[in-house]
């Protein structure tokens, strides 16, 4: 018995440990990209290196604004991904509602063809949509990037079908003997039930569609129409010869504190969504 819990602690110590180096190689990157924004150039590729910037420069913060149109960036890129969050969960969960609850003629059959989506890849599909937008006259707007996406995602799709599937149906058919609708059904019962599953996609797809960069590069030209990754990018090429990292990190931030704030405040919903589908990371 002894040797048995010794074996255990053991290997309840190694995992401990393998995690802990996993979560360093995640968090030591971005320290140091908090660090390198906020030294001066000249401090960057200094050695030994320093992780505690000496003097502290504040005035990156200040001067990364006026580097680039990061403002503009940031307003399209809230726009396009609000649009295809707030939309999209419908469109998404009222598919994944069909698929999982309804009965409909060859259901089966319509969700592999969803599935099928799924194993194209986006770089196969870039030019028939070019020419599609070209015809319709979306090229270098916004609507390539919003309307996709609003009218759901075939993947959230697959994983809001499989939490559904997982209620109970006799909460269905209660509501059908006593009068309700479909689309109450849906609304009243369903998606109040989801609320785990749908914190899960806004975070998926927040994070998916905030980090876009073929489609907004490919189907957008103007710099008004650049959504941040395009700008943080052109920031880059502009510094390239210039080496100005600090202002490029700084960047690179106020890119990435959108996501954390929403994923540190969905956290404990996306977990628990996860774990009631059967998905596993």
């Amino acid at each position: 018995m002894k040797t048995r819990t010794a074996r255990r602690r053991m290997t309840d110590a190694g995992v401990i440990l393998g995690l802990t180096l996993g979560a360093c190689t995640m968090v030591i990157p971005f320290l140091w990209m908090v660090s390198t924004s906020l030294k001066s150039s000249a401090s960057v590729f200094a050695y030994p290196p320093q992780w505690i910037p000496n003097p502290v420069q504040w005035h990156n913060l200040v001067d990364v604004w006026s580097a680039a149109p990061l403002v503009r960036g940031l307003l399209n890129s809230v726009l396009v991904t609000g649009s295809v969050v707030v939309i999209g969960l419908f469109t998404s969960t009222m598919a994944a509602f069909a698929f999982a609850k309804l009965a409909i003629p060859h259901k089966e059959l319509w969700f592999m063809a969803v599935l099928v989506i799924l194993m194209f890849p986006i770089v196969l599909m870039v030019i028939p949509q070019f020419l599609m937008y070209s015809t319709l006259g979306w090229v270098d707007t916004l609507l390539p990037l919003i309307v996709p996406g609003a009218l759901g995602n075939a993947a959230m799709v697959f994983f809001l079908r499989q939490y559904m599937t997982g209620l109970p149906s006799e909460l269905m058919d209660s509501a059908r003997i006593d009068g309700a609708s479909i689309p109450r059904i849906y609304w009243s019962i369903y998606l109040p039930l989801c609320k785990p599953a749908m914190a899960a996609y806004v975070i998926i797809v927040f994070m998916a569609t905030w980090n876009q960069y073929l489609e907004p590069l490919v189907f957008t030209h103007s710099p008004e129409k650049s959504t941040v990754q395009l700008v943080v990018a052109s920031l880059v090429s502009m510094f390239q010869e210039q080496t100005n990292f600090p202002i490029v990190m700084m960047a690179s931030i106020i890119v990435i504190l959108p996501v954390m704030i929403l994923f540190i405040a969905l956290q404990r919903h996306f977990v628990d969504s996860f774990a009631f589908s059967g998905f596993k990371g």
